[in-house]
């Protein structure tokens, strides 16, 4: 005989409390400004070598989201707002699967996918931080 499936509640506790922490970090983000100095730290490898990592403006952009301005989120990193993007894709699809199923989250990241997603980030921090990328900077 097959397991009773969890009730509602239960399949949903997962997805639902990882939205909630990351609400409240956006929240956070939202509420203390990333432009202004002396409340968060300046990227080491920016104050150290002058070299922008693939996270320099993610908080910045993160900020201008919670503020409904996408073109200077873009401006400020746009690879991580992609990142966020594909995070919101990839968290409902996990909210739908636990609705349905008790499911978890229904992509499986293969070696392959993590190889070609190190590119990407590699080759972004590449570009921005070469004369030809200067848009990409934040």
């Amino acid at each position: 005989m097959p397991p009773l499936p969890q009730p509602l509640p239960r399949r949903l506790a997962a997805p639902l409390g990882v939205a909630a922490g990351l609400g409240a970090a956006v929240a956070w983000v939202a509420v203390r400004d990333p432009s202004r100095p002396g409340f968060y730290p300046t990227c080491p490898l920016l104050r150290w070598t002058g070299l922008y990592c693939p996270g320099c403006g993610g908080l910045r952009g993160l900020h201008a989201l919670a503020h409904g301005d996408l073109a200077t989120a873009l401006g400020a990193n746009a690879l991580a707002v992609a990142g966020y993007a594909a995070f919101a894709v990839l968290w409902t699809l996990w909210l739908v699967r636990a609705a349905r199923t008790g499911g978890g989250m229904p992509v499986a990241f293969r070696p392959e996918h993590v190889r070609a997603l190190a590119a990407l980030v590699l080759l972004f921090t590449v570009v921005r931080n070469l004369p030809c990328g200067s848009a990409l900077v934040p």
